[in-house]
């Protein structure tokens, strides 16, 4: 199978391209290179049967290249992923998250393929949900514009659905983590815990240390998106998570088991806006793709340590 990766230098889509190129698939990644990672696509290229094109899906014509490559899916990573900046340019989020898919997706439609699968947010598009864990049925409530683009998102691409015939399925991952991840990102915590407690620095808790997150592992995540690939769960929404809430603090715990780190944390107050709790009920996923999370968060964190312990020194400075 021909297929697209856009934002495929990055943490989940380069992970995504390595697993399509193992099972076989010719991929083409698009990706501007703005946070994704030549580095990351390094053992693909070299394969021959990955190759990469440097375009931005906001501003450059897409089409050409789509309909010369021939995808029969197009997974659309490519996007804007800060929350906090999405709220100080609500525009350039737009741009990104919504405008930038309305494009692949006409390019994809364009160029014939059968299906785009997208990478929607089940960490923000619920809000503040009143029970825990979120299914699908849980009324969308997105109180950022990054949420409002992804949501926004899923929209666009079901009226492509319709009126196009470009199929269509959503994956919402709860907090993802893994090798590769951005430490730098607002996303990124097992990263930043990881990296700070390798390089012998402390952690930051905030508030209690009592807010909880979802964590899955990015090979779990990269296993829904190609089950969502097929010719089920047609305009359909996943959550992808483990259904399981772990605390800041329960986190910077494993991480420091992990890394051997016995520096006490730094504590700052609250953060105005964070979520106090937060998991993903995956049972349509489970039902429809036949998926569930395989790698458990003690395993999940010390394969992320060890990936830092041994590239620490490829990465950029923090600053």
């Amino acid at each position: 199978m021909r297929v697209v990766v856009t934002g495929g230098a990055g943490f989940i889509g380069s992970t995504l391209v390595d697993r399509l190129r193992g099972d076989g698939h010719r991929v083409l990644v698009v990706d501007d290179l703005s946070r994704g990672r030549e580095d990351n696509l390094t053992g693909a290229l070299a394969t021959g049967a990955v190759d990469l094109q440097t375009l931005d899906v906001c501003r450059d014509d897409l089409a050409p290249t789509f309909e010369l490559f021939g995808p029969e899916v197009v997974f659309h990573l490519a996007a804007q992923i800060d929350v906090r900046n999405s709220v100080t340019d609500p525009m350039h989020d737009a741009e990104v998250n919504i405008l930038g898919t309305i494009r692949v997706a006409t390019a994809a439609a364009a160029a014939g393929a059968r299906k785009i699968v997208f990478t929607s947010s089940g960490g923000s598009i619920y809000g503040t949900p009143e029970e825990l864990p979120v299914s699908e049925a849980t009324p969308v409530r997105p109180m950022s514009p990054y949420a409002c683009g992804k949501v926004a998102g899923e929209n666009y691409l079901e009226s492509f659905r319709l009126l196009r015939g470009l199929d269509c399925s959503h994956i919402a991952p709860a907090n993802v983590y893994g090798p590769r991840q951005d430490p730098h990102g607002e996303a990124g915590v097992v990263a930043i815990f990881a990296r700070e407690m390798l390089a012998g620095r402390p952690t930051t808790l905030f508030g209690d240390g009592g807010n909880t997150r979802d964590y899955v592992f990015v090979d779990d995540v990269v296993t829904a998106f190609v089950a969502a690939s097929g010719s089920v769960g047609s305009g359909m929404r996943f959550n992808i998570g483990t259904g399981t809430e772990t605390s800041d603090l329960e986190l910077n715990r494993l991480v420091a088991d992990a890394t051997g780190a016995t520096a006490a944390p730094i504590w700052k107050p609250e953060r105005p806006g964070d979520v106090r709790r937060s998991a993903l009920d995956a049972g349509r996923a489970r039902r429809v793709l036949g998926w569930q999370p395989a790698v458990g968060l003690d395993a999940g964190v010390a394969r992320t340590v060890e990936y830092f312990r041994r590239f620490e020194s490829t990465l950029p400075v923090a600053g």
